[in-house]
């Protein structure tokens, strides 16, 4: 699994497409944080990318360090109103956690834990089917954006449409805890060497072969 089928396999996990994605293919200057990740935010994103990917037979998330990642991407890779976001994820899973258990999330209970992603899971997916619903127009609004012409729109105007469409744009928060759990482990060494199949150098071509049912490859 190459690094764009792995983009691919996580927007169809998420329903939108990958967060701050845009990082990985070309230069971008998101512009550094000013806000650190401390040293119990990392704990509790560990403890929440473990609950989406636990520790089986095969590694888990807090054994690729997938918290460390996630606090690292979110402050070099995320626009800030990206960040800001995340930010407020960060506090609504605490908050959510008081006030259906009266505990910090990180004192849950396993069981209390996947009940509290799973909500959060349907609410982030619901978010994004409402996002592309927004994003498709109807008949007359794409009759009306077809005989609009430049002529008819300043430059305030637009600035101002494309500033409002991009706060319409911005994901819930679990989608990029999720998305990030996803992609840290994967592309991490135990995610690639111990759950997926890797090989430093792949050998050669081969166009017919055989399926057993083994993991994706990592390279």
């Amino acid at each position: 699994m190459n690094r764009r089928e792995l983009l691919k396999m996580i927007a169809l996990t998420t329903g939108t497409a990958m967060i701050g994605g845009k990082s990985l293919f070309a230069f971008s200057d998101a512009g550094q944080s000013d806000h650190p990740f401390s040293s119990r935010d990392v704990e509790r994103l560990d403890e929440l990318a473990e609950t989406i990917l636990p520790r089986t037979d095969t590694p888990g998330a807090k054994d690729a360090g997938v918290g460390e990642f996630m606090a690292l991407f979110v402050s070099d890779c995320y626009t800030p109103s990206e960040r800001e976001v995340f930010y407020f994820g960060l506090a609504q899973l605490e908050a959510r956690s008081r006030a259906a258990y009266e505990r910090d999330f990180i004192a849950l209970s396993g069981e209390q834990r996947l009940e509290l992603i799973t909500e959060l899971d349907r609410e982030a997916m619901a978010h994004a089917q409402q996002q592309a619903r927004r994003e498709q127009p109807t008949p007359a609004e794409e009759l009306t954006a077809e005989t609009q012409t430049a002529q008819n729109q300043t430059a305030e105007t637009q600035s101002s449409q494309e500033h409002a469409d991009s706060e319409e744009a911005l994901p819930h928060y679990f989608t990029m805890m999720k998305q990030l759990t996803l992609f840290g482990f994967f592309t991490s060494e135990v995610g690639a060497t111990e759950v997926l199949r890797y090989e430093a150098v792949p050998g050669r071509y081969e166009g017919c072969a055989p399926y057993n049912g083994e993991p994706a490859w990592a390279t």
